[in-house]
């Protein structure tokens, strides 16, 4: 591979702490075979490189390729159909949805993060209906996108034991329904139970024929998918995979109130404590969400290492509620950024959530401990990359680490004005926007350059994608879409009465405490 000399008018290396970044002005970035050689000034690194190419100049910013630590689809629930419900709803409107190439709908997102300087991302396949034997087909769909446009991929399955549409049995829930809809609601349920060792074999297959023998961009993890989702006996034995293996879990957890009741029901006890009792929490496993959790929880997360990947954009979307992300910071939990299904503008756009990150969270009063640039950067880069199994290799600008970076017009952020004492951090979580990023490097090889795609063709497979959709929808897909409506009000009656926020003294109640 060739060598390459990558040049700013300052390179971002990595954050220190919540107030500090190691920033090298007028820097380079000299990297061989797709690792850093080398970090310093540019004068200094051009006399002692002769690189194969030069990209950069003085007037571009240098930083490290960001992680999106929590995602799923390509095109959008919105996009398929499904307003912004509140998350349990929201599940039954997911019901509508059509059926979309795998490669085309995970390329789309794909060109959407890449475009926003993500360079690794965090792929929890959501819904895996049965039987096993196709799933290995959809996942080398999935892979090859990745493969193809040149991205990193952590990629995991959800698994789902119990549960499957409801916070309750399949069973019970299926006797309550109309007779119009019972016979497909429970057709549909039970394609959805899948036995746990089918998963585990999957997980395995995966592990032989990506993570072990194809390219070193995909790596392959665990995803129990909730609590209410897995018996006690598939997150044991989930666990026992990872830790054989050493791979990391990814597991929503306490996304909203209704799942922090529905632990308390199940357990007599938190979500957290119990999956303390099992043995589960520790630095293998990351917690998506975790917006509902106590200070007992949150003190349980930082003993532990657990991680924490904060979706800030999915929380306010389906009325989820506001993960404590000030106090995560102070009893040092390790938080990423994940954009979920989307962003708060239905995309994936990693500058957009940093800024909605920094800004969400700053709670009234003059010495308030709120985020930072830095600490929201670091989120967005090096504490996503370990929530992911390329730790070792990406999040930081340092010798010995992977070349995957990103490089911003500074023109765009500067221009016509920007006072000189404006830290560039700051500059860039509060200014930057998609379009000033010209060049996004992944293992030292450049896969988008000035708007264009190195690899792909953008402007033929977005054709090919809506081309796919100009079609009249399936009988399945119109039997579906009306399930949707008529299940609806069903679903709403599981909760009645799970939620109460009588008693409280704000006029809005986004997260708890107890």
């Amino acid at each position: 591979m060739p060598s390459t000399l990558i040049r700013g008018k300052q390179v971002i290396c990595k954050v220190l702490n919540r107030s500090e970044a190691q920033i090298i002005e007028d820097g380079a970035v000299f990297q061989r075979d797709g690792k850093i050689v080398d970090i310093g000034a540019y004068q200094e690194l051009s006399s002692k490189y002769q690189p194969d190419t030069v990209l950069g100049s003085a007037h571009h910013v240098v930083m490290p390729g960001f992680v999106n630590s929590h995602h799923h689809v390509g095109l959008t629930p919105f996009q398929l159909g499904s307003l912004d419900y509140p998350l349990e709803l929201w599940f039954a409107s997911r019901l509508s949805a059509r059926k979309v190439d795998f490669y085309l709908d995970t390329l789309y997102s794909a060109f959407e993060m890449i475009e926003s300087g993500i360079t690794t991302v965090q792929h929890i396949h959501g819904w895996l209906p049965g039987p096993a034997l196709k799933w290995p087909a959809i996942a080398e769909k999935i892979l090859k996108a990745y493969e193809d446009i040149g991205m990193r991929v952590s990629y995991c399955f959800a698994v789902r034991t119990q549960n499957h549409f409801v916070y309750e049995d399949n069973s019970d829930f299926a006797a309550r329904l109309p007779a119009s809809i019972a016979s497909d609601m429970e057709a549909w349920l039970k394609a959805q139970e899948i036995p746990t060792q089918d998963y585990l074999d999957y997980f395995e297959h995966l592990w032989t024929h990506w993570d072990q023998d194809r390219t070193d961009r995909t790596r392959i993890q665990l995803a129990p998918a909730n609590l209410h989702w897995c018996s006690d006996d598939a997150l044991t034995l989930q666990n026992e995979y990872a830790a054989k293996y050493d791979v990391g879990m990814h597991m929503h957890l306490l996304e909203t109130p209704y799942q922090k009741a529905y632990a308390q029901r199940r357990t007599g006890k938190t979500a957290v404590q119990h999956l303390h009792d099992l043995g589960l929490l520790g630095p293998r496993l990351t917690l998506g969400h975790g917006v509902w959790v106590t200070e007992d929880d949150m003190d349980l997360l930082s003993e532990t290492g657990t991680m924490v990947c904060h979706n800030a954009s999915s929380n306010l979307r389906l009325q989820s509620g506001i993960a404590p992300l000030n106090y995560y910071a102070q009893k040092g939990v390790k938080v990423g950024m994940g954009l979920d299904e989307a962003g708060i503008n239905d995309d994936r756009d990693m500058l957009q959530e940093m800024r909605l990150v920094l800004k969400l969270h700053r709670v009234p009063g003059i010495d308030s401990f709120v985020p930072t640039a830095a600490q929201v950067f670091q989120m967005a880069t090096e504490h996503g990359a370990h929530t992911t199994r390329f730790a070792a290799d990406v999040g930081t600008l340092e010798p010995g680490k992977a070349a995957d970076l990103v490089l911003m017009d500074w023109q765009h952020i500067a221009y016509p004005y920007l006072d000189e004492e404006i830290p560039v951090l700051e500059a860039v979580l509060h200014r930057s926007r998609t379009h000033g990023i010209k060049t996004v490097m992944v293992a030292g090889e450049v896969v988008y350059e000035e708007g264009k795609f190195t690899r792909i063709d953008k402007d033929a497979m977005l054709a090919e994608l809506a081309e796919s959709l100009q079609v009249p929808f399936t009988p399945d897909e119109l039997r579906r879409r009306e399930l949707a409506k008529t299940v609806f009000p069903y679903v709403k009656k599981v909760y009645n009465g799970w939620f109460k926020s009588d008693g409280l003294d704000s006029f809005y109640h986004q997260n708890c405490r107890h």
